[in-house]
């Protein structure tokens, strides 16, 4: 559940003054993981990469408390939970949005990921949790590699989002350039670094 909280009560008093109403407050940082250890998982266990991915994601921001705070509209809102969204190819041959509760346990996110992701392609209809989570984005573009990508700021929504493509593979190591856009006002740079050390650790140790 999101509840309104003042931001002169938290950490990010400045930041909220700073940059809620700055023409463009997010910033985006650009790292390539080794994912090596994902792929092999992945395909040993023949689960979906994008799904591993976003469980690592959902870990990584778990333990870092600006996860769990978010400007929307004019207000600071902090919920209790986290959720990862994935874009999904629809029936109509569209995209559809997806949202999935973070869970530490594995084999339920894993459950959780191909029931929705499965109904949200079968209806076209958004499963969205933005009301009760505070829900990192997500994009793969799987189709094709890519550097990075700067994600466009439409002033509505403010939540970090996670862009990558198809992994790179060299010499038995395997790859994957990300982006990860944030709003100053959710967090600073160096939260956001540790978010991009976590999700690095939580791709090396995730065990099945």
């Amino acid at each position: 559940m999101a509840v309104e909280i003042n931001p002169k009560d938290t950490t990010r008093a400045y930041a909220f003054e700073m940059w809620m109403k700055a023409p463009n407050p997010m910033v985006t940082l650009f790292r390539t993981f080794d994912v090596t250890r994902l792929v092999k998982i992945s395909k040993r266990k023949k689960l979906k990469f994008n799904m591993l991915m976003c469980y690592c994601i959902g870990k990584a921001a778990a333990g870092i408390n600006e996860f769990y705070t978010l400007p929307v509209a004019d207000k600071l809102m902090k919920y209790d939970k986290i959720a990862v969204n994935v874009i999904v190819k629809n029936k109509s041959s569209g995209v559809s949005s997806c949202d999935i509760n973070y869970t530490e346990d594995i084999e339920k996110f894993n459950a959780d990921y191909l029931n929705y992701t499965v109904n949200t392609a079968e209806t076209a209809e958004d499963r969205d949790l933005s009301a009760d989570c505070m829900v990192i984005g997500t994009s793969a573009l799987i189709e094709t590699e890519i550097d990075g990508a700067v994600g466009m700021y439409s002033g509505i929504f403010n939540n970090p989002f996670i862009i990558w493509g198809r992994y790179r593979s060299k010499f038995f190591r395997h790859k994957l350039p990300v982006s990860f856009q944030f709003h100053h006002t959710q967090m600073d740079g160096e939260q956001a670094g540790r978010f991009i050390e976590n999700l690095q650790t939580a791709i090396n140790t995730i065990t099945l």
